[in-house]
């Protein structure tokens, strides 16, 4: 256990949508960040980092706290845990948790983060995948141009895997049809949309 943090070392190894850290007080919780780095604790100032993120601090406050984490302990980070601010994190949680696969399988349903800066609608829209290749792997293919989707290879910045890591290992008919109803959810919730076809 890291001295100062409240969670035991097991709970750092959980996914971000089970928040351990909900019912810490904001006090505490800023206390954690710090001493998850000063020892260097990617996980733990994830969750730290994850749980201001849920509870709707300044994007600012947010950017800072990543860019201190990224700095410190960048190798033990988790792969959840965005490189950047996205202003609608929470709702695309929020989003994604609604969707549950019936059947176990190879596929996934994946989020990546796109810029959108010269639309309107704000600065970052969302692609919507489905794939038997992890998000990170379809992610690079993408970019390379493989069975590329035009939105990710000119806009993609990053995976967001976070949101969707309990639609990881589902039947493919399940993927299809969780990707396209996804997409259209987080459309109807206001983001931009890309993908979910």
């Amino acid at each position: 256990m890291i001295a100062g943090v409240d969670a035991a070392p097991s709970d750092w190894t959980l996914a971000p949508a089970a928040r351990p850290l909900a019912h810490a007080s904001l006090r505490s919780l800023q206390q954690q960040l710090r001493t998850a780095l000063a020892a260097r604790s990617g996980a733990a100032g994830a969750h730290c980092i994850h749980e201001l993120w849920m509870r709707g601090a300044l994007g600012l406050d947010v950017d800072a706290a990543l860019d201190a984490l990224w700095r410190c302990a960048a190798e033990s980070i988790p792969e959840w845990l965005p490189m950047r601010y996205v202003e609608w994190l929470p709702l695309a949680y929020e989003v994604a948790l609604r969707f549950r696969a019936q059947r176990s399988g190879r596929y996934c349903v994946y989020l990546v983060l796109l810029d959108c800066h010269d639309r309107r609608g704000g600065p970052h829209g969302v692609y919507v995948g489905m794939s038997h290749y992890a998000p990170s792997v379809r992610f690079d293919q993408h970019k390379a141009g493989i069975r590329a989707s035009g939105a990710v290879l000119k806009r993609g910045l990053e995976v967001l895997t976070g949101p969707t890591l309990h639609l990881a290992h589902v039947a493919r008919a399940e993927a299809l049809r969780i990707e396209a109803q996804l997409a259209s959810a987080l459309a109807e919730a206001g983001l931009i949309v890309a993908g979910g076809h």
